[in-house]
């Protein structure tokens, strides 16, 4: 019966990123991630906790498509994440039970983040998480084993999974960057991948072609550690308090924005629950030993105490770490300056946004209201002080060329960046590029 895959999410759009592959009558489901934006809407709407149900979140665009694949579901094997981005991982706590008793198969730092979001939205999980170590293998069943190559990315235990099948091997590289100087972690696993294109029989290679159409590689994250320092050392900020929002997830630019606090002998405040939930995560598997240089502070209470004695003890000697970076309504920034936390904005302090925006309208709503309300108040903002965590076009060539697929399928963007990747490998001599929608299906030529 051989390979056959069905796009679930994240080939129409660059959202919610989901795709099954059956081998024979063995079915494995990489990757259930969140549609970002139209869960925020969904989150905006509702206060109670309970109402985030699978079928609620269905309704709402914010999870995968499942139904898809209803004449599959029993033959599930394993559901296996690919990193812990939520765009990923987000949909697991809620569809994950769709496939009751089926292991979840990932990184430790992404199983870590999956235990603290079913804990955190108090759900009891059905599905055993099971934790392998990158550069290793895990037998999924006595016809698939699943492998975890290590891949940089803007997230800690980032892999290109690579199923071995009696018919050959289905790569699925969705998320990765090369980074050859990364702040956290080691390289790319390059001996690899060289190893497994030299050995032959890439049958599918899905892959991302989000930046397909920039024509260079993407800047290592030593290159955004620079940019923070030029701004952090080169702006004078005597008496002004120095803010910096980013990813929560984004370890290594964490790390980078702790260690320059500490050279500018500001004390480190990091707040909001969604950093300190990432943060926590990496210091359980020992990736990081951040609570020794920042104070981390998740509640309420704790978090208007905080800003009291910022404010009464000299705003010039803290930097602040804090939600917000896409302007967030509920974030820490966004409550800060609309005066639901109690903070004095004053002319000249100082606001790095140490992310991209997210090209979706909500978002960008978000953060045009966010930096007129920090403009109104004399904050001096610094936009884009950031390197991506995604491959580009000279990447996706390097790739290309290393592993030697038979067929390609582009993912994480939609038709317009897939058929540049297209055109990508066509000029390397690889024809076979196959451009999917969400909720399509293509058997893999034997």
């Amino acid at each position: 019966m051989g390979i056959e895959v069905c796009t679930i999410g994240g080939f129409t759009k660059t959202a919610g990123n989901s795709v099954a592959v059956k081998i024979d009558d063995e079915v494995i489901i990489l990757d259930m991630g969140l549609s970002m934006e139209n869960y925020i809407r969904f989150g905006d709407d509702r206060e109670d906790a309970s109402t985030k149900t699978y079928d609620a979140l269905l309704e709402a665009g914010a999870v995968p498509n499942y139904g898809l694949v209803d004449d599959w579901k029993t033959k599930v094997k394993a559901i296996i994440p690919s990193h812990a981005h939520l765009d990923h991982i987000g949909a697991v706590p809620f569809a994950a039970s769709l496939y009751p008793m089926v292991p979840i198969i990932c990184t430790p730092f992404t199983a870590q983040v999956l235990k603290t979001i079913f804990y955190d939205e108090r759900i009891k999980s059905p599905n055993r998480i099971i934790s392998v170590n990158l550069n290793s293998s895990y037998k999924v069943t006595p016809n698939i084993t699943a492998e975890f190559i290590h891949i940089t990315h803007s997230i800690p235990h980032t892999a290109v999974v690579v199923l071995h099948t009696p018919y050959g091997k289905v790569m699925y590289a969705n998320d990765y960057k090369f980074d050859l100087q990364p702040v956290v972690g080691k390289r790319p696993n390059f001996e690899r991948l060289t190893e497994i294109g030299k050995e032959g029989g890439v049958k599918l290679l899905i892959m991302e072609c989000l930046y397909a159409h920039e024509h260079r590689k993407m800047p290592s994250e030593s290159v955004a550690k620079q940019m923070l320092k030029d701004v952090l050392f080169g702006v004078p900020s005597e008496g002004k308090v120095i803010i910096v929002t980013t990813f929560s997830s984004h370890i290594a630019r964490l790390k980078t924005i702790i260690e320059m606090g500490k050279k500018l002998n500001r004390k480190v405040i990091v707040l909001g629950r969604s950093l300190t939930k990432y943060i926590k995560a990496a210091e359980k598997i020992e990736l990081v030993n951040f609570e020794k240089d920042a104070l981390m502070v998740s509640y309420r209470d704790q978090i208007e105490k905080t800003l009291d004695k910022i404010q009464k003890t000299g705003k010039d000697k803290y930097l602040i770490i804090c939600t917000g970076h896409q302007g967030e309504p509920k974030a820490m920034l966004s409550k800060m300056v609309r005066g639901e936390l109690a903070f004095n904005f004053e002319s000249g302090d100082i606001v790095v946004f140490s992310c991209s925006v997210i090209p979706v309208e909500l978002n960008q709503q978000n953060r045009d209201v966010l930096e007129q309300g920090l403009q109104a108040k004399g904050v001096r903002i610094f936009r884009d002080v950031h390197v991506s965590g995604h491959a580009a076009r000279e990447d996706h060539r390097d790739m290309l060329e290393m592993v030697k697929p038979q067929y390609i399928i582009p993912a994480h963007a939609g038709a317009d960046k897939a058929q540049m990747l297209a055109e990508l490998a066509e000029s390397l001599g690889y024809k076979n590029t196959k451009i999917m929608k969400d909720g399509e299906r293509f058997v893999v030529p034997e």
